[in-house]
């Protein structure tokens, strides 16, 4: 298949362009330079698509950058990294005289409202609970496709994502060494949920995706440990894998100093997220527990 990845340089984008040339399928990166097997984003708008058989899109500011405050102009740059260019995409998928059989959005649990007991699949409501809840039911709803003839001819999934646990980038690089040096710890409370996946489950599920004719709708890419994993859990987890204790624990207001009152409840809180129309797809984990994932990135 030709594949075309919007955000493909970023680090999903790298490990599941990998993946997907390793399986045989041809990619072409959206990004904002051109370059090879790249094309540009301005190209999409002015030009459509290219020839493909599928459409992903990975593209969006790291809401959780600490480089950078969270100020309206941030908040901004955090939305339209997303919605615009998803509705980019959407735009020229609509408008292709041969349109994408497969057209997949990877976005958030965010979605759910942060609880320490409710479970939620993928048939749960959302949406409204606070600013990243929000912004995913704006993404997502920017990716709708208008129906042709009753049916749009490119099937949409939306796949909301945990924590991507990767060796090359995501949130493990950064905590590795103060654990390393046994700096480790909780955060906050440590009760509050820790939904996550393990990069390789993560791009094998959007291959899945693109490959399989029946997965369409939402899929929640979570471990199937994530219902009951808490940020505790993952903190022993780590320490146990690197052979190191984890004595200490962040409070809760250096985090909130840190990151402010919109991003603080994205580490403090979580959700209790169950991956069960993924399982019902046929999809298998490699790694479905935590000490499982961190054995294999931290060997």
């Amino acid at each position: 298949m030709r594949v075309l990845i919007g955000g493909g340089s970023g680090f999903v984008g790298q490990s599941l362009s990998q993946l997907l040339r390793k399986r045989g399928h041809k990619v072409t990166i959206i990004s904002r330079k051109p370059g090879e097997q790249k094309i540009t984003w301005v190209d999409v708008a002015k030009e459509g698509l290219p020839p493909c058989d599928a459409v992903v899109n990975l593209a969006g500011e790291n809401v959780l950058n600490p480089l950078r405050r969270w100020t309206e102009e941030f908040k901004q740059e955090v939305t339209s990294s997303r919605i615009e260019t998803t509705r980019t995409l959407r735009q020229a998928i609509a408008k292709s005289q041969s349109p994408p059989h497969s057209w997949v959005l990877v976005t958030g649990v965010g979605y759910y409202p942060p609880s320490p007991t409710k479970q939620y699949t993928e048939d749960s409501p959302g949406g409204d609970a606070d600013f990243l809840s929000r912004l995913v039911k704006q993404w997502e709803d920017a990716a709708q496709l208008p129906p042709a003839g009753g049916k749009s001819a490119t099937r949409l999934t939306k796949v909301r994502s945990g924590v991507v646990l990767g060796q090359s980038g995501g949130a493990l690089p950064s905590m590795l060494w103060p654990f390393r040096f046994c700096l480790g710890g909780v955060l906050g409370s440590g009760k509050q949920p820790f939904p996550w996946i393990h990069i390789e489950d993560l791009c094998r599920l959007l291959c899945h995706a693109i490959e399989e004719e029946g997965v369409e709708g939402v899929l929640n890419a979570v471990s199937p440990s994530s219902a009951r994993d808490t940020n505790a859990d993952f903190t022993q987890a780590l320490s146990k894998a690197l052979g190191r204790p984890a004595m200490l624990f962040t409070p809760s207001f250096a985090v909130q100093l840190l990151l402010g009152s919109d991003r603080a409840p994205m580490l403090l809180e979580g959700q209790r997220v169950v991956p069960q129309r993924t399982l019902q797809t046929g999809f298998t984990f490699h790694y479905p527990d935590l000490d499982s994932a961190l054995r294999d990135l931290v060997r």
